[in-house]
């Protein structure tokens, strides 16, 4: 039986905002492509920067950061949460879905699928936060959706750093993800998901290392079409009026509109600093 559009959110409107929300600055990739595909949408961003990074912490702990945010961003009216980091995706979804009464999506579903689509040998590469690698997520995924995929999977901690220091075509940074990206060589990977929200940031350098015939999966981008596509099926997409950011920051806001300024190019709107109690 097919269900009517909007019927499966009763009460949410196509004029409330989208929630999004990193540990930190890297999940402004995403919102840059939900900006890029939906630009009249207006969109709720909160960095955690005051927990950051997510990637070395433990599963109960990111949980329950997750859950205060969405609930956070639930209260000021967002129609759909997007979990813009893959630590997060990994290890709160579920829990997030239980504890909200919003569509959640995270980024590690929507570029799971763009793999599974791409892949001809089978064999996808993986790079991630430590957390994102040794969760499992991606693999349980590719599982799923099928029997012949199989995730190899690389856990690159450096680059995060290297990539809010804005090396992002510095020497160094080559030196140390041609070092991450080594083991892959004996691989038959022909696609590689970048598995962490900075890592769009040094795309051509991670194309370049890889080889013209492996394809490279951005999740802030697939999310995006992921997120048109489902708020369009639910009569949920805002169609008139114009679009603009809201940001949000448990610490550090003037460190964040710097570092928002390097992956955005602009911010335009206020950074405000809110505070949790945990």
């Amino acid at each position: 039986m097919r269900v009517p559009r909007g019927a499966r959110w009763p009460g949410l409107r196509p004029a409330q905002p989208i929630g999004v929300f990193d540990s930190g600055v890297g999940g402004l990739t995403v919102l840059r492509a939900l900006r890029e595909a939906m630009p009249e949408e207006r969109l709720l961003y909160l960095g955690d920067t005051a927990r950051v990074p997510y990637g070395s912490k433990s599963r109960e702990a990111v949980t329950r950061f997750s859950v205060e945010i969405g609930r956070f961003l639930e209260a000021r009216g967002v129609k759909l949460l997007v979990v813009a980091c893959n630590t997060a995706s990994a290890l709160a979804l579920t829990a997030l879905k239980a504890a909200l009464k919003v569509p959640v999506v995270g980024v590690v579903q929507p570029a799971v699928r763009a793999a599974v689509r791409a892949t001809r040998t089978g064999v996808i590469g993986l790079i991630g936060t430590e957390a994102t690698v040794a969760s499992g997520a991606y693999q349980k995924a590719a599982g799923r959706l099928s029997s012949r995929a199989k995730i190899v999977a690389q856990a690159c901690p450096l680059l995060v750093p290297l990539v809010e220091e804005g090396w992002w075509t510095h020497a160094v940074t080559g030196r140390v993800a041609a070092v991450y990206l080594r083991p892959f060589r004996s691989s038959r990977r022909d696609v590689l998901i970048l598995g962490c929200t900075h890592y769009p940031l040094l795309r051509p350098l991670l194309q370049r290392l890889s080889g013209p015939g492996v394809q490279l999966i951005d999740s802030g981008e697939e999310t995006a079409r992921e997120v048109e596509a489902l708020l369009e099926a639910d009569g949920l997409r805002r169609t008139g009026g114009r679009g603009g950011e809201t940001f949000f920051v448990t610490d550090g806001p003037e460190r964040f509109r710097l570092l928002a300024k390097r992956f955005l190019g602009r911010v335009s709107s206020p950074v405000r600093l809110v505070r949790f109690p945990s």
